[in-house]
């Protein structure tokens, strides 16, 4: 029994991680599921338990689910998650793309402190643990003053500046012709930068282990200089826009679920704080280093 014992604790694992000054941690019955996450290696921390966000497992079945929630509807190109009520909780289903078989299942605490997850399609583990880590994280933030941003972020000067836009806007073109033509410029995450409103009222933005198809996973931060939302335009132009434009322009951009009315609550506090303290400009372009220049100089007067 002894040697029982011994050799599947060989195989089990938990490691936690920080992201944004959030601990969490992966509970795996096979340790080799963290090969496949090297994305979280930089983020990996030991258990803090004033900063502990929530503890996911991995585990081979969920909770059914009694009533559905909600639905994602963000196009084909987009993941489907369906939330679900469940016991004690919520039940989360995911599709890697909407015409796509399920990848998992989440069973949630009401609370959001804690999660189990069911990897339905192995060929997809990484896809479904990342996701998940993603969910958690934009629940249990959420009245914590963070905000998953969908925007790709640069660093300057020791300041970062995030670029909005619907995708394929050009949010990584132009991060890209920042640190082409702007000195000293380096990405700091190209998809799911986490944007905090600190408890001393000011704005930092982070780097995440969500990067989208860029491979740029820093455990770095720096306080948030502006925010810039990108339209395609046949010329470079550029307005600050006004704290309502700010306030849906962020909003926008931001991971959220109005389903859960005490969440959406904080989310909602946090753009409000985050209008006060971050200026934020529209800009109108073309993919050239004039609108990069553009955008630095207007920034930065």
């Amino acid at each position: 029994m002894n040697e029982l014992i011994r050799i599947f604790a060989a195989m089990s694992e938990k490691r936690y991680y920080r992201v944004a000054g959030f601990v969490f941690g992966i509970d795996s019955p096979e340790c080799s599921l963290f090969d496949s996450l090297q994305n979280l290696s930089p983020f990996r921390t030991e258990r803090t338990e004033s900063e502990h966000l929530f503890d996911l497992e991995i585990v081979d079945a969920v909770n059914k689910e009694v009533g559905f929630v909600f639905r994602t509807a963000d196009g084909p190109g987009f993941p489907e998650i369906t939330i679900y009520e469940s016991d004690g909780g919520w039940l989360i289903r995911v599709k890697p793309l909407p015409h796509l078989p399920e990848a998992s299942a989440m069973w949630i605490r009401e609370d959001f402190s804690a999660a189990r997850l069911c990897i339905l399609r192995k060929e997809e583990r990484s896809f479904a643990v990342n996701n998940a880590l993603m969910l958690m994280f934009a629940f249990s933030t959420a009245c914590r003053g963070a905000l998953e941003m969908h925007s790709s972020v640069v660093m300057n000067g020791g300041k970062g500046y995030l670029f909005l836009g619907r995708s394929g806007t050009g949010k990584s073109t132009h991060s890209r012709l920042w640190i082409e033509n702007i000195p000293g410029t380096v990405l700091l995450n190209d998809d799911n930068p986490i944007l905090r409103l600190m408890p001393d009222g000011t704005a930092r933005v982070f780097g995440s282990p969500w990067s989208g198809k860029t491979p740029c996973y820093k455990a770095e931060e720096v306080p948030a200089g502006a925010v810039v939302q990108l339209k395609q335009a046949p010329y470079n132009k550029i307005e600050r826009m006004n704290h309502l434009q700010t306030y849906a322009t962020l909003m926008s951009s931001a991971s959220s679920f109005r389903p859960f009315k005490e969440l959406a609550d904080g989310w909602h506090r946090t753009l409000e704080g985050l209008v006060e303290v971050l200026p934020c400009y529209m800009l109108e372009c073309l993919p050239d280093a004039a609108a990069a220049k553009l955008s630095y100089d207007t920034i930065h007067g």
